[in-house]
């Protein structure tokens, strides 16, 4: 008898409702401070949320108590947009200046027409003689007979090529930041990161069910419902963390166009290399530069005179490092020099770390140790 709350159902049925008032919060948020990645994320998790449905009202009996039921033809895999709408939150939570525009909405353009290619298939049914007395009419059985194999592959590698785009958007991103940011912890959104290594593995989980359903052996229900858990977790994980990880610190950030002075072979020649280099170093180490935890590339480049294109040529080819490598080195140097003085005992690790330019703990650690070749503590003890 429906509803059947049970162990199957109750749960989703919990996250689901979570969900939707995440993503609710998320489309408030969007309409009050017209956040653009707010709207994409509340789609995104909206959609997410209602692919759980067919599987949480069928858990509770639905199926069983409403044997006529046409609720099938509502409930619309609208997964051709999942794609799109994770690479346009990466694009609209790296880029200053985004805009969706025309142009955009043709990334949506196969769910718009797989939708209506549903509506057909429901008027078609709707028409047709004994439609009252089944479940699923005569073009909706056909179709999935005979094309869900191949919307489910079409799904799947447009999800995967969407996938592969967002991670290089926010991989070029971080690149980019490394070569004009000292510090880059508040700006790098580890969040965005997590984003998408969760919807990979939602996106791995599927394919690897899929492939054991259709080739080895069929799942039982109740294991196919473990991905319907996992989905709704990572829906509250996304819905949490989308709302609550500001991104303010992203569009306050300011990045060359191109800082790739090779695309202008006569930038080259307009200094002395070395000298620069040389120049450059000795003006950082007398100043000490480095203790500015928010040094930019932009910023050096105007101490020294050069353009941040000059600047960013020096270092990468000069030292064979990029722009936050190279302060780092200079920060864990110094950092040494007060873990060794007596005078700096009473000083905690940490607050040597900030006070030499570091503005993350776990940023200072990693980047210690993989210089160094020895963690903060142990270099200390020694």
């Amino acid at each position: 008898m429906f509803p059947d709350f049970n162990i199957y159902s109750t749960p989703l049925l919990v996250l689901v409702f979570q969900g939707l008032l995440l993503a609710f919060m998320l489309a408030y948020r969007y309409k009050s401070k017209s956040v653009a990645a707010d709207i994409f994320l509340a789609i995104l998790v909206l959609i997410t949320c209602y692919h759980r449905t067919t599987y949480t009202i069928g858990f509770m009996s639905w199926y069983d108590t409403f044997r006529n039921t046409k609720i099938n033809y509502y409930l619309i895999s609208l997964g051709l947009a999942s794609g799109p709408l994770i690479y346009y939150y990466i694009k609209a939570s790296v880029e200053e200046s985004f805009s969706f525009t025309k142009k955009d909405t043709l990334h949506f353009l196969p769910v718009i027409l797989f939708v209506l290619f549903y509506a057909f298939v429901y008027v078609y049914d709707l028409n047709q003689p004994g439609f009252a007395d089944t479940q699923n009419g005569v073009l909706f059985s056909w179709a999935m007979e005979h094309l869900s194999v191949m919307f489910s592959v079409l799904f799947t590698l447009q999800l995967l090529i969407y996938l592969v785009l967002s991670f290089k958007l926010y991989y070029l991103f971080r690149n980019r930041l490394v070569q004009e940011y000292s510090n880059t912890y508040k700006y790098e959104l580890r969040w965005l990161r997590n984003f998408l290594f969760a919807y990979t593995f939602l996106f791995v989980y599927d394919v690897i069910q899929m492939i054991t359903e259709g080739y080895i052996f069929d799942l039982h229900w109740t294991e196919e419902w473990w991905y319907q858990f996992c989905s709704a977790l990572v829906v509250i994980y996304v819905g949490v963390m989308g709302y609550f990880t500001p991104l303010e610190n992203v569009k306050k950030i300011k990045l060359s166009k191109s800082i790739d002075p090779l695309e202008n072979d006569s930038v080259v020649e307009e200094f002395k290399f070395q000298d620069d280099l040389n120049h450059v170093c000795k003006l950082i180490k007398s100043e000490k530069l480095y203790l500015d935890p928010n040094l930019s590339l932009s910023q050096l480049s105007r101490k020294v005179k050069l353009s941040s294109s000059q600047l960013s040529f020096i270092i990468n080819k000069g030292k064979g490092i990029n722009f936050n490598d190279f302060i780092n080195q200079y920060r864990v140097e110094y950092v040494k020099t007060q873990l060794i003085d007596p005078d700096k005992k009473h000083l905690t690790i940490l607050a040597i770390a900030y006070d030499s330019g570091f503005n993350s703990k776990a940023t200072f650690n990693r980047v210690f140790k993989r210089i160094s070749g020895d963690s903060p503590s142990s270099f200390r003890e020694k």
